[in-house]
């Protein structure tokens, strides 16, 4: 698994300042209101939590949350941010391959942005899925977000530049992506310049993988672990009709 580290997660609010936390929290509420049995769902625990922005909308529907992730930098991003925010939330660092929060069982585990992917190999995900199931009720949803193979394999893009302005300056992130067809994953290596007003220049590099899936096989992968695959949607809307240009798959399952 990789992490984001140092300034890359000083930057990342920085970088999906244009992600609509609001209303992608506002559908998972939707799916968590309307496919779990009672009681109704009170307790999350959201794995690769990240700096907490699905989690602090989250809070505003009243859920109490445990938020973790495997990045020690992110995690500190996200308490600084529940400190602004008078925050209940609970975060940890912890594992997902290893997941061991005392609190269980929840009512539901959620795992977005494409997250579960960082678990590259078949082994590591049956470790999440059975850690998952672990940590849930019985009947508790799992929900989780991951990239479609067939958009990534028809439209991914080899090479993106991206600035910002700031401040202090220019923040200009260069994302280099290439296929490994056969393993299924994306390793994305990211270049990041920091130009400052002062004339000052800093570099930092970071390299992820990251592993997509065809809807089917991670069905298949749901229902060996115990879950019950209940809505498949094209992203965080209610449409159901998967293409090869559809690059987020929002899945709810249900632990049996």
């Amino acid at each position: 698994m990789t992490s984001y580290m140092g300034k890359h997660a000083d930057f990342y609010d920085l970088f999906y300042s244009d992600k609509d936390y609001k209303s992608e929290a506002a559908f998972i509420h939707q799916c968590l209101q309307k496919y779990s049995l009672n009681p109704p769902p009170e307790k999350i625990l959201e794995l690769a939590s990240g700096t907490g922005s699905h989690a602090f909308e989250l809070e505003k529907w009243g859920y109490q949350i445990v938020a973790t992730d495997y990045s020690e930098d992110m995690l500190k991003c996200a308490q600084n941010k529940a400190k602004k925010l008078s925050s209940l939330i609970n975060f940890r660092i912890q594992d997902m391959r290893e997941l061991d929060i005392p609190e269980r069982p929840f009512d539901a585990v959620i795992c977005l942005f494409d997250s579960i992917g960082y678990v590259i190999t078949n082994d590591a995900l049956q470790q999440v899925l059975q850690n998952v199931h672990r940590h849930l009720r019985k009947g508790g949803l799992f929900i989780f977000e991951f990239w479609h193979a067939p958009a990534m394999l028809k439209n991914y893009d080899p090479l993106r530049v991206r600035k910002w302005k700031t401040t202090e300056g220019e923040i200009i992130r260069i994302s280099e992506t290439t296929l490994d067809v056969a393993r299924q994953v994306g390793t994305v290596k990211y270049s990041i310049l920091e130009l400052k007003n002062s004339g000052t220049f800093s570099k930092i590099e970071e390299i992820q993988e990251n592993r997509f899936f065809l809807v089917q096989e991670m069905c298949m992968w749901l229902t060996q672990n115990n879950f019950e695959p209940l809505k498949i949607f094209a992203g965080y809307t209610d449409e159901e009709k998967i293409s090869s240009d559809t690059w987020h798959i929002v899945a709810v399952a249900r632990r049996k």
